[in-house]
């Protein structure tokens, strides 16, 4: 595994964030990771739109994520935040009709860089996400990994990491939620040693 560095997304970090997402055409479809972030269904939407809406959220900061760097670039991301700023969720109607409460932040969506894959990164961002949570105060934290596959996959679909590696991470299994997704729950203690940093 390299020698991987985590910061926070902010607008010191929006460049080499941007030029991850744009080596990989916008991610998922051109969304820019903005998915999760409105409940909108608008069929208007564009790669360029997405990417000034995730542009201004992070300049507002509205937008959360763990960014792995390596060297000078950026190499991966964990995103997270408040179920407000991160409302929309894979299978959100059968997850409110199930859910118990609502956690305190979310893990939503783990992107490696294509270059980076099957090296260990996608631990390392959940990590960097966990650490910033604990920093920022702490709370119950939810992520939805998808079960172990029975077959070989493409790591490019499996956005949410497995349940094994949430496991190893100190989650638990809450529920299923669609066929091959999951809840899965801990909380992180608060960090006071360290302060929550920009950049």
């Amino acid at each position: 595994m390299g020698d991987y560095a985590i910061r926070p997304l902010s607008p010191e970090t929006w460049d080499a964030y941007a030029a991850l997402v744009a080596k990989h055409n916008g991610v998922f479809g051109g969304c820019w990771d903005t998915w999760f972030h409105t409940l909108e269904k608008d069929p208007d939407r564009t790669y360029d739109s997405n990417r000034a809406l995730k542009c201004r959220l992070v300049e507002e900061g509205r937008a959360h994520a763990a960014v792995v760097f390596d060297g000078d670039q950026a190499v991966a991301w964990a995103q997270y935040g408040s179920p407000d700023e991160l409302p929309n969720i894979h299978h959100r109607k059968q997850y409110l009709e199930e859910a118990d409460a609502l956690p305190d932040y979310r893990i939503t969506c783990v992107f490696v860089d294509r270059d980076h894959r099957r090296q260990g990164v996608t631990e390392v961002a959940i990590r960097g996400a966990l650490d910033l949570i604990a920093q920022a105060g702490g709370g119950v934290v939810e992520g939805y990994p998808h079960e172990r596959p029975t077959k070989k996959v493409s790591s490019s679909f499996l956005y949410n990491g497995t349940r094994p590696l949430y496991e190893r991470l100190g989650f638990e299994f809450v529920r299923s939620k669609g066929q091959k997704n999951t809840v899965m729950r801990r909380t992180v203690e608060p960090d006071h040693r360290k302060a929550p940093t920009r950049g």
